[in-house]
């Protein structure tokens, strides 16, 4: 879709589109009545001046609509052929050790218990092993630092599909 497109959907249209990309429903409200966008970097860059605006109840139903990773036999599943990652968010992941698998899924159910949310990394072009070292240098943190770091992830992510979304990337 083009930006005109994107500019001249319905609300309720718009609202869906920009709900894939971010599932925090005040955030998707004021990124689709700021429309029309001049430019993608406009958009890009009120995506992100909204975001900040945001709070934590914000943050929180945005990392809820992402996928958990707790259970080894889906991290297997997620790592295990790298031609067929290589098109998605997880495109550098190059196969990992069943001993990384059973240490990401372990550290992915002590950083919710921690934190009360998922861990929410931005995982474009990292390997099992780098998610496990960020996973774990992360873990010793205070919550509020997590929401803010979560947070940088998330508009990350979100940044990454509105431009996949604009089709300037795969």
């Amino acid at each position: 879709m083009t930006l005109d497109e994107l500019n001249n959907l319905t609300v309720a249209e718009a609202t869906a589109a920009f709900t894939s990309c971010c599932a925090a429903e005040r955030w998707v409200a004021k990124v689709v009545a700021a429309r029309p966008y001049a430019s993608v970097d406009e958009l890009l860059q009120k995506a992100d001046e909204f975001w900040w605006t945001m709070e934590e109840p914000d943050f929180l139903q945005a990392f809820t609509a992402h996928p958990k990773i707790g259970d080894v036999n889906s991290l297997r599943a997620k790592y295990a052929n790298t031609k067929a990652i290589a098109s998605h968010e997880q495109s550098g992941a190059t196969g990992a050790a069943e001993d990384v698998l059973q240490a990401l899924a372990a550290g992915n159910s002590a950083y919710e218990e921690k934190f009360g949310f998922i861990f929410i990394v931005f995982a474009t072009g990292k390997s099992a092993e780098q998610m496990l070292a960020l996973l774990e240098q992360r873990l010793p943190n205070s919550r509020e630092q997590e929401i803010h770091n979560a947070a940088e992830n998330q508009m990350m992510i979100t940044d990454l599909r509105i431009k996949k979304i604009l089709g300037l990337v795969q």
